[in-house]
């Protein structure tokens, strides 16, 4: 049975990670289609930087919202629903002509996009114990950097051919149909749902407290409180540079700068290869101390922000290699924040405490959006982006210092 058990718990894993890896086809795909938004509508980046704004808000809204339900109702379910509906959005965005069209539409797919991570999250948390859900968390986290390097990938392919921005909400998503099918088929909310016994860290439903209770233990916990706002700087400099990078090297014809819209995809890459490094760093080189693992990820994204705006672009090497390195630092830290909620919370409200967390997280990236925006407008300069980005994770770093987090909090919340 332990070796049965075993083998489906990290089937659970992977086919979430699976699903998740081809979410991001129907979120990170704006950024690259925002010149040609802009050009058509005849808009500026501000008020593409407000559509982004609404999407987040939309998404910020959600995670509140079902973060919770997923602590009550299926996680399953709610991942294939909100896979669903943002679907249904892009295609409509794709035939869409007006600026407020877009708008709406964007901030539903925020929303929809939001019942899946918090839902993965409670999965997860129902299958691995916390000896181990460092590591669990740190496969899910890159799971989500990998869907912006898969993102990234195919929105190059159709922008070096030239195709119109339409098709970066049509074709991406096909992938994410097939992904929401597979998990459809293949996944399990909780080992109980599998067949196997209760484990000592499911709670049932019967058992729960009510919503509001849950928000209250939640807001009501000073060191997860400071944690949110910590990954909300983490989160608006992460968006900083999913969105605004891609901005930054197309330039204003992608023609000109075909070599410098390669050196993007590393970004997502390294952010991929950070999320699972940091599950691994934070237990190890760092006892579980995330707070202390988060805070030297945000200080080396720091430096390394200053470095890129100081290097000449045309230095495609160096340039190349800091991309990289950015995304690894500055994504990275987030399984660590991921995996403070069952710390801090306990299982029992991971749901919940991973939609609050989620909610900080966009609320703080929208703020930013119109504000590297405005930023571009007024100076007409791409490269003060890393600038901004530099400041905000000097801003998270000390934040999170605060967070304190040991074993005897692990322990106690385990009995929860």
């Amino acid at each position: 049975m332990e070796k049965h058990f075993r083998r489906d718990q990290w089937k659970m894993l992977f086919v979430t990670m699976f699903c998740y890896l081809f979410f991001y086809t129907g979120r990170h795909n704006f950024g690259w289609a925002a010149r040609g938004i802009a050009k058509e509508l005849d808009i500026s980046f501000q008020q593409v930087g407000w559509i982004s704004f609404a999407m987040l808000m939309g998404y910020a809204i959600g995670q509140l919202i079902n973060g919770n339900l997923a602590d009550r109702w299926s996680p399953k379910m709610m991942i294939v629903t909100g896979g669903g509906f943002s679907i249904l959005c892009n295609l409509s965005i794709s035939f869409a002509n007006s600026y407020i069209a877009i708008l709406v539409l964007w901030t539903l797919n925020g929303y929809f996009q939001s019942m899946a991570w918090g839902s993965g999250g409670k999965l997860i948390a129902n299958w691995w114990n916390s000896s181990e859900r460092g590591k669990a968390f740190g496969f899910y986290t890159m799971a989500a950097g990998s869907s912006s390097v898969l993102t990234f990938f195919m929105a190059l392919i159709l922008v070096q051919q030239e195709q119109s921005w339409r098709t970066l909400f049509r074709y991406p998503i096909l992938f994410l149909a097939f992904a929401l099918l597979i998990f459809l088929l293949v996944a399990y909310s909780s080992p109980a749902k599998k067949g196997y016994a209760k484990q000592d860290e499911e709670v049932s439903p019967q058992k729960q407290s009510n919503w509001k209770k849950s928000y209250q233990q939640v807001f009501q916990n000073r060191n997860f409180m400071i944690a949110s706002f910590a990954i909300g700087f983490q989160s608006m400099a992460r968006y900083g540079l999913i969105f605004w990078v891609p901005i930054h090297f197309l330039g204003n014809n992608y023609k000109d700068s075909a070599g410098n819209m390669w050196l993007t995809l590393l970004i997502p890459i390294g952010m991929a290869l950070g999320a699972v490094s940091f599950g691994y760093i934070s237990d190890l080189l760092f006892n579980k101390n995330r707070s202390k693992s988060i805070a030297t990820g945000m200080i080396t994204s720091s430096f390394i922000a200053i470095l890129i705006y100081c290097i000449p672009i045309h230095n495609h090497l160096l340039i190349g290699i800091l991309m990289f390195i950015s995304g690894f630092v500055v994504y990275g830290p987030q399984a660590n924040f991921w995996t403070l909620c069952p710390d801090l919370l306990g299982t029992k409200l991971v749901g919940t405490g991973i939609g609050v967390m989620n909610m900080f997280a966009y609320v703080f990236a929208a703020i930013g959006e119109p504000l590297f925006g405005k930023l571009i407008d007024y100076t007409g300069n791409t490269a003060n982006i890393f600038l901004f980005v530099a400041l905000i994770c000097a801003i998270c770093a000390t934040i999170i210092s605060f967070v304190k987090t040991n074993n005897s909090i692990i322990n106690c919340n385990e009995l929860n």
